[in-house]
């Protein structure tokens, strides 16, 4: 059974373990208002708003694409979905701008804007920041629009502050307090287990079990396979894997140690004050639907040659610290750097029952760059074709410490190892990228898809080594010029 409110009143529903939030919706409350489009969690149509209190005490808000969330983690929160918006009479200003810039045509795609609309008027409310473009695009990236063109809707953003608006208190509420949330029952199909014990516990007794974070991956399986699972383990609610501190390893390095069920949303203002090429990245990485649901943990499990945050990772020289059943009823942890994670397609060295537990992303090093290229046949919300990752210092004239990774590449996201061995130790010329990028073809032997030939990648993973070769002579020159234009969020 799950317990949750939707739109303030107090729902208690039975649902099988891979039902979605927009199948809970539509099939069982009747709420009809939310639309499925792609069922994938790319055009945005089925955006909900999904509550929860916060440190403050406050419920905090986000969007999330209902068609691939699992219905059972609305267990204790708060739904937003259209129909809750209007006040009888009185739309919401998300609603009330959008009809007074004409912003919907057909209508199917409009609940779902309006849903990102009502979230980030949400977070204008609690925290007042200038609408920029970037922030509008990032709100609204995830929102596919087949009748209008952007403008519209775009203006519709801007003027949300002109109507006048009467926050409902319901929307403050976490839970009913006349109808408390119930812990789901023991043996329930649905497991959310609260602690790293009752997770190994549970990996333990059903190692079989798919592990669900984000559903951002997992769920197209349900939704495009129509793969069925009869029991899921959903470490969402993990106390020690959803929290980042800082930490020193054994060899002296700082950095942080940051939970396998941290979600992007949470993780990119350290990155943005860290690492901000990484941050970039995420602009980049799903829409904000994605972002605020999906996990580094679940991008690193999920071992796609293509996930977006691997070769990055590897270019950092990130660690792994994974747990799981010990031989001793305990539970048995263990570290590992991230290069010696990758297997093979698909394939990981995770043990059988073991989870990521947490990732040691180290503190950024005096000196050291990182650069983060990512080419794909969308801007947005689109899976990359190759992603180059570089990391690098400069010292005395010569390359050191150098680290290039690419994802799309080979089966697994990997280090250009031949690459990096022409340019260690080296001088920035010329001479010496041009056997870097000659060493690539030792190091990769591309694949074709539909996503790009196997010329397409190399020649790509070249010309993303020549720009690194470009930037580094840009940076020795003093000079702020740009080597190319960049996309949003580069």
């Amino acid at each position: 059974m799950i317990d949750f409110l939707l739109n303030g009143q107090p729902r208690h529903c039975e649902a099988s373990p891979d039902t979605s939030v927009l199948e809970l919706l539509r099939e069982t409350l009747g709420q009809t208002g939310t639309k499925e489009g792609c069922a994938s969690g790319d055009c945005g149509a089925c955006t909900v708003a999904i509550g929860e209190a916060g440190p403050d005490g406050r419920v905090h808000y986000h969007s999330a694409n209902a068609c691939i969330t699992p219905a059972h983690q609305l267990q204790g929160l708060s739904l937003v979905t259209v129909e809750g918006l209007a006040r009888g009479e009185a739309l919401h200003p998300a609603q009330a701008a959008m009809v007074a810039c004409h912003a919907s045509q057909c209508g199917f795609c409009t609940p779902g804007i309006v849903m990102s609309l009502f979230t980030l008027h949400e977070a204008q409310q609690q925290r007042p920041a200038p609408l920029t473009p970037e922030r509008l695009e990032a709100a609204l990236g995830g929102n596919l629009c087949r009748c209008t063109g952007y403008r519209p809707i775009r203006d519709a953003a801007l003027s949300m502050g002109e109507h006048p608006y009467a926050r409902p208190e319901w929307l403050d509420l976490a839970v009913d307090a006349t109808a408390p949330i119930q812990e789901p029952a023991a043996e329930s199909a649905f497991v959310q287990p609260t602690t790293l014990d009752a997770l190994v516990e549970e990996r333990r007794r059903h190692p079989e079990a798919p592990i669900v974070a984000g559903g951002t991956d997992l769920w197209l399986e349900v939704t495009q396979r129509l793969r069925r699972f009869a029991r899921l383990v959903d470490v969402t609610r993990v106390a020690e894997l959803t929290t980042i501190e800082e930490a020193t390893l054994d060899d002296d390095r700082e950095g942080w140690w940051i939970g396998g069920a941290v979600t992007y949303s949470r993780l990119e203002p350290l990155l943005e004050e860290h690492y901000p090429a990484f941050a970039h990245l995420l602009h980049r990485l799903g829409s904000a639907q994605v972002r605020n649901r999906g996990t580094l943990g679940g991008n690193i499990a999920n071992a796609s040659p293509i996930g977006d945050t691997p070769p990055v990772l590897l270019a950092l020289g990130a660690r792994l610290w994974l747990a799981g059943p010990g031989d001793d009823e305990g539970i048995a942890e263990r570290e590992l750097p991230l290069d010696d994670f990758f297997l093979d397609y698909k394939k990981t060295s995770l043990r059988e029952g073991e989870v990521i537990r947490a990732l040691f992303l180290p503190r950024p090093e005096p000196g050291r760059h990182l650069r983060v290229w990512k080419l794909s046949k969308r801007r947005e919300d689109d899976i990359s074709a190759v992603l180059g990752a570089f990391s690098w210092r400069l010292e005395d004239g010569v390359l050191r410490e150098v680290r290039l990774a690419f994802g799309g590449m080979a089966a697994t996201p990997g280090r250009a190892a031949a690459a990096e061995a022409a340019l260690e130790g080296q001088p920035p010329t010329v001479a010496r990228f041009q056997a870097a990028r000659a060493a690539l073809q030792d190091d990769f032997q591309p694949m074709s898809d539909v996503r790009g030939s196997a010329h397409y990648r190399e020649l790509s993973a070249a010309n993303l080594l020549e720009r690194l070769r470009l930037v580094i002579a840009q940076r020795e020159a003093n000079s702020d010029r740009e080597v190319m234009l960049h996309a949003y969020a580069h």
